[in-house]
């Protein structure tokens, strides 16, 4: 097998808006060899500018407008970085992402969009900005979740966009006799056509919807709105389209501005040719064009090439925009008015003209050829296609070893020999005596399941630590144990600092001091850390009485969430990309809190992990010759999961957990008892507490806000697991 080459460049992308994510489509279809390609976003979704209106209107759900980039970019081959973007240091070559540590480039890109409102309004944080549109989106569902019967909207701005957000909005609450209120500064649709804004001015009059032109808003209030002369207008959601301005930290980055915009050649670049800059941020000083998305899709290709051009040396190309383009402006119903060179009419097929154009821009960004299985060569080794399995190896702790071939390995080792050693395997960690109480001592790595070294090396640092805080330890020292994927020399340093970084922005905290550790280079990145704790008595897995009751700290799910974002995934009513989102911060979450609260109470304790909340309940229960019922309505779950795993996906893992529980536990294969034998990684505490104290350690730990819940009950009698 030919090796792979290793990344010697560092493209980032910061943002995700339309032109970037076409960007990253055309990417997947041929990566540039060498390069490490990373995009920077606030969310793990992005939100596309032609399906708002629909979904305000109704047309469309919120998952019909959302751009996946969680999918995108596993497609792509490109590492997403979860983070708001607020500077970029030009010296060193990084963006600055507050909360982890800066991200390095050779050749970066902007991509971040505007914000929507009046600069400098008093109150306007009380108003709902139309810009960042995923936000906008999720805070019109939540205005419309409170059913209120004769609503009151309303909407600053009188052009195009506030237009139509008014007729969409008029036509969604249509049943609850709204009071839809457009206020402009000006005169209202002053950039259309004549003939366009004359037909969009007796359109919002059919709809019953007030057009205030020439009014100067004072001041936003959380239940009104203040006119400079002093009227009140009452308004239950307050949507703030006017004014188009720029992200206040590229003020900042000392490159040629425009009014705050980013100045860019007909290459794309901006003042410094190492970054570039497209979209509603830059402004085309060649060619100035209107904040409008179809110049943000013409600039995809242009911007694609040059990116390349730019990390291999070759020559760049010119971006010619357009002049006039076609606007098709939803109207409400399912009608859009078209807008060109001076003529304007309207008709319910411009709608469906327009609903066909957008869902195939969506469909190119979300419909991805599935993970191929993995082929077997013609005259292979007996056993090989069992051992390859029909899919990708899971990262995490789904690509742990299986319980029963693990306990086999393990069933041959000699008894601990050093009367200082008070367990050997079996337990979360090794006990060793001290003239104080003990030490514990154990071992963690897991093979990558994001390709964000700083997330990856916090998710490895909590995983491994969980069985410190599981014993009632406080953790001492760690020692990494790192493989590095193939790097130039820059990126292998830069990678490993963002690692030692992340991991000490957990271990510091815990307590503990990174004292040393090992790297090699190998096929992937792999991350692990030996650490060690001291208690003055440690809790094991044993000792579990009957009446107590069983404490889960953390939802389960991450298993079949990272196993469906491996596969592409794409499953209705899920939207992935939050899922994963979720995921990775819950992995990211300490024990610390939760240990702190349960370790004087729990009579057994255990980190949830790799086997499964059954898997390793059971090692529990064997421990202490006891048995269980767990109430399965009462396992919280991480948003996704469920849907996920009903839907076939699953962790490479979870056949052998299952196996591993056969006459113990007999479960279904879907529903939530089915993620019992999900593969958790940097999972929580599962504890067995005094039942009569159960309900008082429920209350601290939720006060602590840890998604913690009573989930069962030790049982005398046979080791089994009983489901209620």
């Amino acid at each position: 097998m030919q090796p792979s080459l290793p990344f010697t460049r560092d493209l980032v992308l910061v943002g995700g808006g339309h032109t970037h994510a076409l960007v990253l489509r055309k990417w997947a279809m041929n990566p540039q060899p060498g390069v490490r390609l990373t995009v920077i976003n606030p969310a793990p979704i992005a939100a596309y500018t032609g399906m708002l209106p629909g979904l305000v209107a109704g047309h469309y759900a919120r998952a019909d407008v959302l751009i996946d980039l969680v999918r995108l970019c596993r497609f792509a081959g490109a590492r997403l970085v979860i983070g708001a973007a607020t500077g970029i240091d030009r010296d060193t070559r990084h963006i600055i992402v507050p909360g982890r540590a800066p991200v390095r480039y050779d050749i970066a890109s902007l991509d971040v969009g505007i914000h929507a409102g009046p600069a400098g309004l008093a109150g306007i944080a009380h108003a709902t900005p139309a810009r960042p549109l995923d936000r906008f989106a999720a805070g019109w569902e939540g205005f419309l979740a409170h059913g209120k019967p004769a609503p009151r909207v309303i909407i600053i701005g009188g052009g195009v966009a506030g237009v139509e957000l008014a007729l969409c909005a008029a036509h969604r609450l249509r049943d609850r006799v709204p009071q839809i209120t457009v206020i402009d500064a000006g005169t209202a649709l002053a950039a259309q056509s004549p003939r366009a804004a004359a037909h969009l001015r007796r359109t919002l009059t059919a709809a019953g919807i007030a057009l205030r032109e020439n009014t100067a808003v004072a001041a936003v209030r959380p239940d009104a709105l203040q006119l400079a002369d002093g009227t009140l207008l009452p308004s239950d959601f307050t949507i703030a389209v006017a004014g188009a301005a720029p992200q206040g930290w590229l003020a900042d980055t000392g490159l040629a501005l425009h009014a705050g915009f980013v100045i860019v050649s007909p290459m794309l670049q901006t003042s410094d040719p190492a970054i570039f800059a497209t979209g509603d941020c830059a402004h085309l000083a060649h060619a100035p064009r209107p904040k409008a998305g179809v110049f943000a899709v013409r600039a995809a290709p242009v911007l694609h090439d040059n990116l390349r051009s730019a990390l291999s040396g070759a020559p760049l190309r010119a971006f010619h925009p357009q002049g006039d383009y076609m606007k098709l402006i939803s109207l409400g119903p399912q009608k859009a008015l078209f807008d060109r060179n001076g003529l304007a009419f309207a008709h319910p097929l411009l709608w469906r003209m327009k609903d066909r154009i957008d869902r195939a821009f969506m469909e190119k960004l979300s419909d991805f050829p599935a993970m191929p299985a993995p082929q077997i060569p013609d005259g292979a080794a007996q056993g090989l296609a069992e051992a390859v399995g029909a899919k990708p190896l899971c990262g995490g702790c789904g690509a742990k070893v299986g319980a029963a071939d693990l306990n086999s390995a393990l069933s041959g080792l000699p008894a601990p020999r050093n009367p200082a050693v008070l367990s050997g395997p079996g337990d979360d960690a090794a006990i060793l005596q001290t003239p104080d109480g003990v030490q514990v001592m154990t071992t963690d790595h897991l093979r990558a399941l994001t390709d964000d070294p700083w997330v990856m090396a916090r998710i490895a640092a909590v995983h491994a630590l969980g069985d410190i805080w599981a014993m009632g330890a406080a953790p001492q020292v760690a020692l990494a144990q790192i493989i590095l994927p193939r790097l130039s020399p820059a990126l292998q340093a830069a990678t490993l600092a963002e690692i030692m970084a992340g991991a000490a922005s957990v271990f510091g905290p815990a307590g503990a001091d990174i004292v040393g550790g090992h790297t090699s280079i190998g096929a992937e990145l792999t991350i692990g850390f030996t650490v060690t704790g001291t208690a003055a008595r440690a809790i094991t897995k044993g000792g579990a009485k009957p009446g107590d009751a069983l404490i889960l700290t953390k939802p389960i799910g991450t298993g079949v969430i990272m196993a469906a974002e491996m596969a592409l995934a794409r499953v209705p009513g899920v939207v992935l990309g939050e899922a994963v989102a979720h995921a990775l911060a819950q992995m990211q979450r300490p024990l610390a809190s939760a240990a702190a609260i349960l370790a004087p109470h729990a009579h057994a304790m255990t980190d949830v992990t790799g086997f499964g909340m059954a898997g390793h309940l059971h090692e529990m229960l064997h421990a202490a010759g006891v048995g269980a019922t767990l109430a399965v309505a009462d396992i919280p779950l991480l948003p996704g999961a469920l849907a996920l795993s009903d839907a076939g996906q699953a962790s490479t893992l979870v056949p052998a957990n299952r196996a591993a529980l056969a006459g113990v536990l007999d479960a279904p294969e879907v529903g939530p008892a089915a993620l019992l034998f999900d593969p958790q990684t940097a999972g929580g505490l599962l504890a067995a507490v005094p039942g009569d104290q159960a309900q008082a350690i429920m209350d601290r730990l939720r006060a602590v806000g840890e998604e913690a819940a009573i989930i069962g009950q030790i049982t005398a009698g046979a080791t089994t697991i009983t489901l209620a």
